[in-house]
């Protein structure tokens, strides 16, 4: 039987290279595009606050490779590649969505001590496994024996590093956390994510609401651009639109997606990228992108031009346009984090994504943050999540 093979920075372009396309099936097809654009670009050159460069676990029985990250001291990396960044950086300033002064006064003061012992404890000494660097990692259907192989795998060849795998929930990946807890993974909550199914299960109230979104691309003269409809020449736009609404209104924190990516994306379909474009001035001013795996779709990529007015309601029609597409193609939609009530709204449910660590292997001054993470969020956080509905 075939086991898992690791292919580290310099093996992997050769594998790459190696790799037939027309008889993958169309998930591993596009894994591998994902990894050959960021091994050939170089990642900072398309997402520009992550400094490193990716693995790969591939098992050729399954024709199934994950992409993997390796990191040590990046605490100001994105957090899609830094923990600490996540659970310190991040959580700082998601402190001021919270109406409580006294929460924010308590929590704020826990941070800095934290950050102090996150840092002591080389806390970002991780392996993260299926990490494409992606605010949602979608994950391939393994058995219990293959995500155990897997992990075996990493660990052996990782022995100073914490082995950790982001973006899981109760919904979409049951196994995985049923397989990683029974072999001694911590379960650290991350955030809450929304989960939309299809307009068929959705309360007819959630119906109106989308059917009234999507009517404002006529009331207010967009149409919408496919993928083969934008092209090189748009990537600036994307890239800006994108950074309006994800780094400058919401967090620095998010992954940096540079016009070099919107240039490749484009070109090697690394997502499906859709925009809106104005009648009148023929302006592109929204765009979103999605990509999907094993019947689930996620869309790292959304933004739109903030400085226009907000009745527009240029946010409703991109969700709506989402919405659209993910009924289309029959999937069912990861929402990610954040606007929690403008989902709810329109029918999606609500799940506490983890990230499932080992740290067993490792000395005990080093698993001491996560230690302490792990009851802390799942006492303190969740509650909080879950009133506040982040």
């Amino acid at each position: 039987m075939s086991e898992w093979s690791l292919y580290e920075e310099q093996e992997l372009t050769n594998w790459l290279m190696g790799q037939g396309e027309d008889s993958l099936p169309a998930d591993e097809h596009q894994t591998l595009r994902w990894l050959a654009a960021m091994q050939a670009e170089g990642v900072p050159a398309l997402v520009a606050n992550v400094n490193t460069s990716l693995r790969a676990l591939h098992h050729e029985g399954l024709g199934v490779t994950l992409p993997i990250s390796v990191g040590s001291r990046e605490y100001g990396d994105s957090y899609v590649f830094s923990p600490y960044t996540h659970y310190i950086s991040y959580a700082r300033e998601e402190l001021a969505l919270l109406e409580s002064r006294i929460a924010r006064a308590a929590l704020g003061a826990i941070l800095t001590p934290a950050g102090w012992l996150l840092r002591s404890s080389r806390f970002n000494r991780a392996v993260q496994v299926n990490n494409r660097l992606l605010s949602t990692n979608l994950y391939p259907a393994l058995s219990a024996e293959e995500i155990r192989a897997a992990a075996l795998k990493l660990l052996r060849q990782y022995p100073d590093h914490s082995l950790i795998f982001r973006s899981l929930n109760a919904r979409t990946t049951p196994l995985y956390l049923e397989t990683l807890t029974a072999l001694g993974f911590r379960l650290v909550p991350s955030r809450q994510v929304y989960l939309y199914d299809s307009p068929d299960h959705i309360p007819s109230k959630a119906r109106w609401l989308l059917k009234r979104d999507y009517g404002l691309l006529e009331k207010h003269g967009y149409e919408v651009i496919e993928p083969q409809g934008l092209s090189a020449d748009d990537a600036p736009r994307l890239a800006e639109l994108y950074k309006l609404l994800y780094l400058d209104k919401y967090s620095r924190h998010n992954p940096g997606f540079t016009p070099r990516f919107f240039e490749v994306a484009l070109q090697e379909e690394l997502l499906q990228l859709y925009a809106l474009r104005s009648r009148s001035t023929g302006r592109l001013d929204a765009v979103l992108g999605y990509y999907k795996q094993e019947g689930l779709m996620t869309t790292p990529v959304f933004g739109y031009d903030t400085a226009l007015p907000q009745e527009i309601g240029l946010y409703r029609m991109l969700s709506a346009v989402l919405l659209k597409r993910a009924a289309e193609e029959g999937c069912l939609l990861h929402e990610s984090a954040g606007a929690a009530q403008f989902k709810r709204n329109r029918g999606a449910t609500a799940e506490i994504e983890y990230s499932a660590v080992y740290d067993r292997h490792l000395p005990p001054y080093r698993r001491v943050g996560w230690a302490l993470l792990s009851p802390l969020l799942n006492r303190v956080g969740v509650p909080i999540m879950r009133k506040y509905k982040f």
